[in-house]
């Protein structure tokens, strides 16, 4: 039998009062933010108790939030309906000069965070947990594995590409890029064209890595909308 959003979210704030940030309702879907000593706790609860029985971990995920809300673009959905060059000048009509203020302000809130989307079959619900990780130099959370056995690749994407650390993860390696990548390139401070480029190399018989030699492109920063992007909503179908 589903459970609708408003039951879940009462068995949510009663079984783990005083265990989470915050539970967000919004666009039809919960989110329940887990400070991360309380992420082992709370997600093994959330996976045995027959009340959730969250037994899939659909997805993991890391997210950086470096730069989160700023824009240094005068417009709120001008570049999406617009269709702006992803390689525009500095000079082109829109951007801010040097020296203005940002037209909006970052929240304030840690750097990386690890959000969890989780599936019950019993009760035909979805949630999705949010936990920040403190030290932005560092950031580290537990692993889940003994939990969801599923996390163990999704772990593995999120160190490879964000440099999340997993606490007692079996086999922590990179999943995704090369041997010897250096950096991680889902991070907002890496380059989009990257550090190093390869080719293959006639005269030595192999693959060959060499400084890459791409300029570097000014680029249109994303809007933030509080709205479904790709899903009308029931006011627009209307």
């Amino acid at each position: 039998m589903a459970k609708s959003l408003e039951q879940l979210r009462g068995e949510l704030e009663s079984r783990f009062a005083g265990r989470f940030s915050a539970l967000v309702q919004k666009h039809d879907e919960l989110t329940l933010e887990l400070p991360a000593e309380e992420l082992l706790y709370v997600c093994e609860a959330l996976c045995s108790e027959a009340d959730f029985a969250f037994e899939q971990l659909v997805d993991l995920c890391g997210v950086d939030y470096s730069d989160y809300g700023k824009s240094e673009w005068m417009a709120d959905d001008t570049v999406s309906k617009g269709g702006f060059s992803r390689g525009v000048q500095e000079a082109t009509a829109g951007r801010l000069k040097f020296g203005d203020d940002l037209p909006l302000a970052a929240p304030e809130r840690p750097r990386f965070a690890v959000v969890y989307h989780l599936l019950s079959y019993r009760h035909n619900a979805r949630l999705r947990l949010r936990v920040y990780c403190a030290d932005a130099e560092m950031p580290v959370l537990p692993s889940v594995c003994d939990i969801w056995s599923a996390a163990n690749w999704f772990e593995r994407e999120a160190f490879d590409l964000f440099g999340i650390l997993f606490d007692g993860h079996p086999d922590l390696r990179r999943i995704l890029t090369d041997y010897g990548f250096v950096g991680y390139p889902f991070r907002k401070d890496f380059p989009l064209i990257g550090h190093v480029e390869m080719r293959y190399d006639e005269a030595k018989g192999r693959v060959v890595y060499e400084p890459v030699s791409i300029e570097p492109r000014v680029l249109v920063p994303r809007v933030i909308r509080d709205d479904h992007r790709y899903i009308l909503s029931k006011q627009k179908k209307g």
